[in-house]
């Protein structure tokens, strides 16, 4: 079944692909998940797509091979495939800043070639810093490494390095310090010796508010312990693609570590902003993650739709936000080390599907971006599972585990059938049959039965997948990372949305220097609401706590 594609001004919702979906899914408003799997009982072993040491089952979506077929049509009308060609070859697919998107450049080299000049200078200073050539001002080697930045330069790095601890370096501790809050940064520098501890400055534009407000409170607590400017700035690196800026603020050229403007902050883990990865970890650790997420680059690439994991779940997301009417999606790893990983994609589904017009600046006619949300499993079984179980909001789930043991082999196999069950029961649910039966089975009387019957019963017919990482390696995280960037790449082609600017962000930025001037009286407010007046103005009416 093929379908003509848009033209240029033309919404999705006007291709008869959308259409048809809408039509096709009213024939399953009165089909249920557990109907469907009682028909196919082969069903689990049909909805399903492997690569790159993931396995996705998806078979506990409310879909049929018609649903599928049609999706295909839609990704035809929005020319999908022309789409991912145009990522890799470097078009200038971000159009409000003519820019290209070149994260998938970062990992695109063969193992056995030298490797790209960012990534030799990046391993060279991690090696020598880990095995003690880099020292500090009076010749100790660095014990602590402060990571600065904030959004992009923070989450990614935050997120891998705490799911690996078992290779960081005896006596060398990462940490990670993003919010203007100076409490957060206090605390770490607690735990730190002025001597011993180096200070990677993460920003793009080296410019970012929270990442140079923090910048100046490291100098500034190397110069109280005593250090001049030149020992101070031994003290220092930067990753930023504004060389020019941390040159000026003092930063050594040969600890500069560029990266290209076209790699977006969410998407730049794999650029010079993994830095405190590789120190953290390893050069070799950093090379695994790049090779598992080019290894996830070429299946996005070069499989057919039908087979392809970021392009099933981009479309089953379009499935499960326009169709079905879901406004959020819960990402639960059922992985300890992971726990991070619902933060970082936040910030890289959020802050790129959170658009309301089209690339050609058209209003869209339909919902774009879902909240994305969650914690690791099993902590959300014991907090909001019961919202997704039983909650008047449908609420689509990503479940994530391994195959392979990660933990304790007894544990492990506790956190799978966890995983699985409550996938399960979010398929299934219990009628108020079965409820009613229990409860009478309890002794209740029949009035009592069914009164708690009713508050027993859930409905189940909820939707989820399952992504299981055959074992958990840097490789496997590497491929599961590209595996959602490429999924939201695909939502943004269908939905025409550029995935690659943010201007919302800036809004707030700006709006925040006026705020800062009034609540400085160097600005009288004139501009701002009644609102904002009246809060700054309790704010000046308290005596200030801090000495």
């Amino acid at each position: 079944m093929t379908d003509a594609t848009l033209t240029d001004t033309a919404l999705i919702d006007q291709s008869p692909a959308w259409k048809a979906l809408l039509k096709h899914r009213q024939t399953l408003s009165n089909t249920s998940l557990a109907a469907l799997f009682a028909h196919n009982p082969q069903r689990g072993h049909q909805f399903k797509a492997a690569a790159a040491g993931l396995y996705f089952d998806y078979s506990k979506n409310l879909l049929t091979d018609e649903t599928l077929s049609l999706l295909n049509d839609l990704a035809n009308s929005a020319q999908l495939t022309s789409a991912i060609e145009a990522l890799f070859n470097g078009s200038l697919i971000n159009n409000t800043e003519h820019r290209p998107a070149l994260h998938t450049t970062l990992r695109d080299f063969q193992t056995d070639a030298p490797l790209p000049q960012h990534l030799s200078a990046i391993n060279r200073f991690a090696d020598q810093l880990r095995s003690g050539k880099i020292q500090g001002a009076s010749g100790k080697s660095f014990r602590d490494v402060v990571n600065l930045g904030i959004g992009g330069s923070d989450l990614g790095p935050r997120m891998v390095v705490a799911a690996f601890p078992e290779r960081q370096a005896d006596g060398l501790n990462t940490h990670f310090a993003a919010n203007i809050d100076s409490d957060g940064l206090k605390d770490i520098l607690d735990q730190c010796q002025p001597e011993t501890t180096l200070f990677l400055i993460s920003s793009k534009s080296f410019s970012t508010l929270e990442t140079l407000s923090n910048a100046e409170l490291a100098r500034q607590w190397l110069n109280d312990a005593g250090f001049d400017s030149t020992q101070t700035i031994c003290h220092f690196a930067a990753m930023t693609s504004q060389v020019e800026k941390a040159t000026n603020w003092g930063i050594q050229p040969e600890r500069i570590f560029s990266m290209d403007e076209g790699v977006g902050g969410r998407f730049s883990l794999w650029s010079s902003t993994g830095l405190p990865i590789a120190i953290a970890l390893g050069s070799d650790t950093f090379k695994q993650l790049l090779n598992g997420a080019n290894a996830m680059d070429k299946h996005f690439r070069n499989t057919a739709f039908t087979q392809n994991l970021p392009v099933l779940h981009g479309l089953l997301s379009i499935w499960s936000v326009n169709f079905n009417h879901h406004r959020s999606r819960a990402v639960l790893p059922y992985i300890h080390r992971l726990a991070e990983l619902p933060n970082y994609l936040q910030q890289l589904a959020m802050e790129s599907l959170g658009k309301g017009v089209t690339k050609t600046g058209q209003h869209c006619t339909y919902a774009t971006g879902p909240v994305i949300w969650g914690n690791e499993g099993t902590n959300g079984q014991h907090s909001y599972h019961q919202l997704l179980l039983q909650g008047s909001e449908v609420v689509p789930v990503d479940f994530i585990a391994t195959s392979k043991a990660h933990c304790d082999p007894l544990q492990h196999q506790h956190l799978l059938a966890n995983c699985l069950a409550q996938s399960r029961a979010l398929m299934l649910g219990k009628s108020y049959e079965q409820a009613l039966n229990e409860t009478r089975d309890s002794g209740l009387n029949e009035e009592a039965a069914a009164q708690l019957a009713q508050h027993k019963a859930i409905p189940g017919n909820r939707a989820s997948n399952t992504l299981l990482l055959e074992e958990f390696t840097p490789s496997t995280l590497g491929a599961l990372l590209a595996f959602y960037e490429h999924s939201v790449y695909v939502q943004s082609v269908i939905w025409q949305i550029n995935a690659f600017d943010q201007w919302a962000v800036e809004l707030g930025k700006t709006m925040s220097t006026t705020v800062f001037k009034v609540l400085n009286k160097a600005d009288n407010g004139d501009e701002l609401d009644s609102s904002s007046l009246a809060l700054i103005k309790h704010f000046h009416s308290k005596p200030s706590t801090q000495g």
